[in-house]
C-alpha cells in the first residue's frame, strides 16, 4: 500500500498578511490536520503568488477522510479565510516511489 499525498495550489486574497497566513498555516496543522488519522507531514510551498500544500498521508483513504477534518474548526476556518478559494485546486497522487536523502550524495552539495 502506498502512501498519499494531497497536491493543494491556491493564491491568497489581495490584502492577505503572509506571515499572519503562515501562522494560520502552522494553527491548522496542530489542531487539525496533525490530529488526523494517518497524517504524516504538511509543507507549505511557495512560487511568487502560487502556494502549494504538499500534504502527506499514510493511505489515499486517510487522505479522503481528512478532507472535511476541518469543516466545524475554528484553526480551519482561519487558515481558509486568507485563501482565494476560486483559485484553489486539490488533487491527491499515490506516491508510488521514495527516494529517500543518501548522505553521500549531500557531500557533494555541501
Amino acid at each position: 500500500m502506498s502512501h498519499a499525498i494531497w497536491f493543494i495550489s491556491y493564491k491568497l486574497k489581495k490584502n492577505a498578511v503572509e506571515d499572519d497566513f503562515l501562522l494560520a498555516s502552522e494553527k491548522c496543522h496542530n489542531e487539525v490536520l496533525s490530529k488526523q488519522k494517518g497524517f504524516i507531514s504538511w509543507d507549505v510551498l511557495r512560487d511568487g503568488d502560487i502556494w502549494i500544500d504538499l500534504v502527506k498521508w499514510e493511505t489515499a483513504e486517510d487522505a479522503k477522510n481528512g478532507e472535511t477534518a476541518g469543516a466545524n474548526n475554528p484553526a480551519a476556518h482561519a487558515f481558509y479565510s486568507f485563501i482565494n478559494m476560486n483559485s484553489c485546486k486539490l488533487q491527491l497522487y499515490s506516491i508510488e516511489k521514495s527516494h529517500p536523502i543518501n548522505d553521500d550524495c549531500n557531500d557533494n552539495f555541501a
